[in-house]
């Protein structure tokens, strides 16, 4: 999809099961809105074809394909009721008084609002406008649900419930929820399958374990949860693992696509699974470690985020511990020694990361 010279979305060749909950995951700018409006026919591609059911969309527009759209501002009426809100796509249809009210009851029970339908919009609180979002969107029975980060506007804990709620929604009635958003936690929990963006180009699809214990590339790597990252040569690839040659000496990892001897490369690994340990640089169970001076400690309540000064002009690296009662209390300049399994860190070809 371009817009003059500049190209939003490139080479997309995506199927979205029916029935399922699928997520656009990325940055801001990294062209996942761009596709809900393709796919809801608010833009034409200028290249490529959009297929809903197996049927061609090209010259359907927005009210004639079996969509139906959330914005981000949920686009609620404030002068009606909650009922006249829900049933007002099936009035423009054309459908009677009656049988609209009484659908909208069906709907209302369906999101657990049955005492809201005669109140008026400015009534209910945030998550109770969100569900009669989905509510009216449901009411013209589309087959496929868009969302455009429905959730942005809400505190944390209001979010996090709504998360469970959109996700129980969807899998009572089956309706394919196709979802925008930058918030990964948002992706992760609620989706079947998940496509990571960035500028215009999708880098990975995948269910949320893959994404984030298998990232295909630097930027999902870097983008999708916290990660470690080293820079270094390849020193060898050799069953499925590949030695980097690290500032902090050789480390071992799962080799990912296009890792080759001789190349540059990142490797990653999860702070959580990151340990402390006692001992030489090297040992017999086949850990790697490395060696580091503590920078400084965050306390978040259930874990503590250690950081450790990096390589020179790199980031700290950061050791995750759970608040378990019996957490170190590390001074600054102390060094001590880290490890990790080879398992728990992949090596990826140098390529972009995150910037956010």
């Amino acid at each position: 999809m371009r817009f003059g010279e500049v190209t939003a979305v490139r080479d997309v060749t995506l199927g979205i099961r029916a029935g399922e909950f699928f997520s656009f995951l990325g940055p801001s700018g990294c062209g996942k809105t761009t596709l809900l409006r393709l796919i809801s026919g608010f833009m034409e591609p200028t290249e490529g074809v959009i297929r809903i059911g197996g049927r061609d969309m090209r010259g359907i527009g927005p009210n004639k394909r079996p969509t139906a759209l959330i914005f981000q501002n949920l686009a609620l009426f404030p002068l009606m009721t909650v009922a006249e809100n829900i049933a007002f796509g099936l009035e423009v249809r054309g459908v009677d008084k009656e049988t609209r009210r009484k659908k909208a009851l069906e709907l209302l029970e369906l999101v657990a609002m049955p005492e809201a339908v005669d109140r008026k919009i400015s009534q209910l609180s945030g998550g109770q406008r969100q569900r009669v979002a989905v509510a009216r969107a449901l009411a013209v029975e589309p087959k496929v649900m868009l969302l455009d980060e429905p959730l942005s506007a809400l505190d944390l804990k209001l979010r996090q419930h709504m998360r469970a709620e959109l996700r129980a929604i969807q899998r009572r009635t089956g309706v394919t929820f196709v979802y925008i958003t930058h918030d990964q936690g948002e992706a992760l929990t609620m989706s079947d399958r998940v496509a990571v963006m960035s500028r215009g180009v999708i880098q990975q699809v995948g269910d949320s374990a893959a994404i984030y214990d298998r990232p295909a590339t630097p930027f999902v790597a870097s983008f999708v949860g916290e990660n470690n990252w080293l820079f270094g040569t390849v020193r060898n690839v050799a069953g499925g693992h590949a030695v980097v040659d690290t500032p902090f000496g050789p480390l071992r990892g799962r080799a990912g696509p296009g890792v080759a001897a001789g190349g540059k490369a990142i490797l990653f690994v999860r702070p959580e699974r990151l340990t402390l340990v006692d001992g030489g640089a090297t040992g017999p169970d086949g850990l790697n470690r490395l060696e580091a001076a503590v920078s400084h400690a965050d306390f978040e309540g259930n874990f503590a985020n250690i950081f450790f000064s990096g390589a020179p002009g790199r980031r700290d690296i950061v050791l995750q511990l759970t608040n378990d009662g019996a957490i170190p209390n590390l001074s600054a300049g102390t060094r001590r020694r880290l490890a990790f399994q080879p398992d728990h860190a992949v090596v990826l070809p140098e390529g972009e990361l995150a910037s956010e």
